[in-house]
C-alpha cells in the first residue's frame, strides 16, 4: 500500500484569471475574489487524485478544503489528522499541516499549490529532507522543478509509484519570484532550496528559465512580421512574455510585459485585461480576433503558465484556429525535441489545441511544431 501524505492550498492560482499575477497574501485574495476569481486548485486536485480511485493507497491529509473533502468525495481510504482554523487558509495553515505529516510514515508528500506553497512545504520539511514530495500545478506562473506537467501527469506519476514501477527520485528545485516585482513588470525568480521528487520520463515539469530567453533582433523580427501582417478590423490579444512584449513595443503602444493586452486597429484597447473583461471585450466585438502568445522558456507551456486570462472561454471564443504562436528558435532547441504543452483546466480543450502548430520564429520564418495537452 502507497502511503501518501496531501496538503492543497485551496486559494493557489486564484489571483491568475483577474490579472493579479499571483496569489500572495490576503490582500491580493480579497481583491480576486472580488473580482469575480474561482477556487480552481480543488479542482486540479481532484483531477489528479480522481485517477488512484481503485488504487491501494492510503492518504494521511488535513481536513477541510487543504485535502479531506477531496479524499472524501473520491472515496479514497483516508485519515484526516488536523484542521485548518478557518476556511480562510494561508501559509501558516500549510506550514503546520506538513510538519505534522512529516511525521507520519509517508512514502510521499503530495501537495496542491504553486511556488509560494511549494516554498512552505521546503520550509517545513527542510532541505535535508528525504521524505519524496510532489506538486500538483495549481499556481500562477510555477518556476519550480518540484511540479507535474498537469493534474493528470502527477496522477500518472502515483500510479507508476502503486505499481511498483521503476520510478527516479532526483532533487528538483524550488524557485519562486517576487510577486510585488513582477506585477512592476520584473521577473526576479529565486532559488530556495531543492526537494526529492520522483521523476517518470515527460510528467515531471522542468524549471522555469528567467530573462530573455532569445536575442532582442529575434523578438524584433517576429514583431516585426506580425505587425506587418495585422489588419486593423482585427481585434488582437496578445500574451505576456518579452517576445509578445515586442509587439506592442513595434506598434508604438505601452504594453505590459507581464499582463494581456488588446490590441485594435494599431492603438491599445485594454491594457493588463482579466479573463472576465477580455471575454467581455470579445462578445461585443463584431468583427474577427487573433491571440498572439509565446512560450515559457524552458517549460515549453503555451497555456496555463502566467497567462491564465486566457481562460477557456476566451480561447474559445477567439477559435483554436485564430491563435498565433511566437518564439525565437532558440527558445524551442532550448526544449531539447520536447514538444510545447497546454494546460488551460479545460482537458477537452486541451486536446483540441493539440497538434503540429505554425510557429512564428523570425521574419517571414516559420516552423511546425508539437503542441501536446499535458495529462
Amino acid at each position: 500500500m502507497l502511503k501518501i501524505g496531501l496538503v492543497i492550498n485551496p486559494y493557489a492560482g486564484i489571483g491568475g484569471s483577474v490579472a493579479l499575477k499571483g496569489s500572495d497574501g490576503p490582500d491580493v485574495r480579497e481583491r480576486a475574489l472580488a473580482l469575480g476569481a474561482e477556487l480552481r486548485a480543488p479542482q486540479r486536485c481532484q483531477r489528479a487524485l480522481a485517477m488512484l480511485a481503485d488504487a491501494d493507497i492510503h492518504v494521511q491529509c488535513w481536513g477541510g478544503a487543504m485535502g479531506g473533502d477531496i479524499c472524501a468525495a473520491l472515496g479514497l481510504r483516508h485519515q484526516i489528522i488536523g484542521l485548518p482554523k478557518s476556511a480562510d487558509t494561508g501559509p501558516q495553515d500549510t506550514l503546520l499541516a506538513v510538519q505534522a505529516l512529516r511525521e507520519c510514515e509517508l512514502d510521499l508528500l503530495v501537495f496542491g499549490g504553486g511556488d509560494g506553497t511549494a516554498r512552505d512545504v521546503l520550509d517545513a520539511l527542510g532541505s535535508e529532507s528525504e521524505l519524496p514530495v510532489l506538486g500538483i500545478p495549481c499556481g500562477v506562473k510555477m518556476h519550480s522543478g518540484v511540479f507535474a506537467v498537469a493534474p493528470e501527469a502527477a496522477g500518472e506519476i502515483l500510479l507508476r509509484l502503486v505499481a511498483a514501477g521503476l520510478v527516479n527520485v532526483q532533487l528538483r528545485e524550488v524557485r519562486d519570484i517576487d510577486e510585488a516585482a513582477f506585477r512592476q513588470g520584473q521577473v526576479k525568480s529565486k532559488f530556495y532550496g531543492e526537494l526529492l521528487v520522483p521523476e517518470v520520463g515527460s510528467f515531471l515539469q522542468q524549471t522555469k528559465i528567467s530573462g530573455v530567453e532569445s536575442k532582442e533582433l529575434v523578438a524584433a523580427e517576429i514583431a516585426a512580421d506580425v505587425v506587418e501582417r495585422m489588419q486593423a478590423d482585427t481585434l488582437y490579444v496578445i500574451g505576456p512574455g518579452s517576445t509578445t512584449a515586442a509587439i506592442t513595443e513595434e506598434l508604438g503602444v505601452n504594453g505590459t510585459l507581464l499582463g494581456v493586452d488588446v490590441v485594435i486597429a494599431g492603438q491599445l484597447s485594454g491594457s493588463d485585461v482579466t479573463a472576465n473583461e477580455l471575454l467581455a471585450l470579445l462578445q461585443e466585438w463584431s468583427g474577427p480576433s487573433q491571440i498572439l502568445v509565446t512560450a515559457i522558456g524552458g517549460q515549453g507551456h503555451v497555456f496555463g503558465r502566467g497567462n491564465q486570462q486566457l481562460s477557456p472561454a476566451v480561447i474559445r471564443e477567439v477559435g483554436v484556429d485564430n491563435i498565433v504562436v511566437v518564439a525565437g528558435k532558440g527558445k524551442i532547441a532550448a526544449l531539447s525535441g520536447r514538444p510545447l504543452l497546454v494546460d488551460t483546466n479545460d482537458p477537452e480543450l486541451d486536446r483540441e489545441l493539440a497538434g503540429y502548430r505554425r510557429i512564428l520564429t523570425g521574419y517571414q520564418d516559420a516552423i511546425l511544431y508539437p503542441v501536446v495537452a499535458v495529462q
